[in-house]
């Protein structure tokens, strides 16, 4: 089985996202800040008048069934469903969707029809324009998000430079001669060819 790479969108919902999560990364931050002050033995009163957590707290402890009606009720009710719908949307939205980098290439060849060429076939077009050139001893090709990577091994580490520089107008002249889309080539040099051996004399 031929190896995809796995790669994600990004999505409009993700600067919403990370509004969200600093915002209460700020939150946390403040009330860790109000939890050292109170280590240092700033008076709690003095902290109160800052968060006015005492406040709130003591507000809402002293409530009784009859000072919540059913207007309030009701209310809290709809704003819990809408912050639970907003949140859930949200959540889903910024689920990463993983894609194939690898897609097949479709040429428009008019009325008769969409002639569909794989990744594949882009590749070999530029791994045997690559090894024509006399300093290369093998080349790798890989076509994807509308890009074609090229890896060079080299015979020899001086020739690597030029080699490069030819492969890639190689590849270039080689995708216009078959009628392929011009798309931006990289030409990667990933290592030379080793001499192993040695000639006895």
């Amino acid at each position: 089985m031929v190896r995809q790479r796995l790669k994600t969108r990004s999505s409009p919902w993700r600067l919403l996202g990370h509004v969200l999560v600093f915002l209460l990364a700020c939150a946390l931050v403040f009330y860790g800040a109000i939890l050292l002050l109170l280590a240092l033995k700033v008076t709690p009163g003095s902290l109160d008048a800052v968060s006015g957590y005492r406040s709130a707290y003591d507000e809402l402890a002293s409530l009784q069934d009859d000072d919540i009606g059913d207007t309030l009720r009701i209310a809290a009710g709809v704003v819990g469903l809408v912050a639970f719908l907003v949140f859930a949307t949200l959540a889903v939205k910024l689920l990463p969707r993983p894609y194939l980098a690898r897609h097949d290439l479709e040429l428009d060849s008019g009325e008769r029809g969409v002639v569909t060429v794989e990744p594949r076939a882009i590749e070999r077009v530029a791994e045997s324009a690559a090894r024509q050139h006399a300093a290369v001893a093998d080349a790798a090709g890989r076509y994807g998000d509308d890009e074609l990577s090229v890896n060079l091994t080299v015979r020899r580490a001086r020739d690597a430079a030029q080699a490069m520089r030819d492969v890639q107008a190689s590849v270039v002249g080689a995708l216009e001669q078959h009628g392929l889309p011009v798309v931006p080539v990289h030409v990667v040099l990933t290592g030379y060819e080793r001499r192993t051996h040695r000639e006895l004399h």
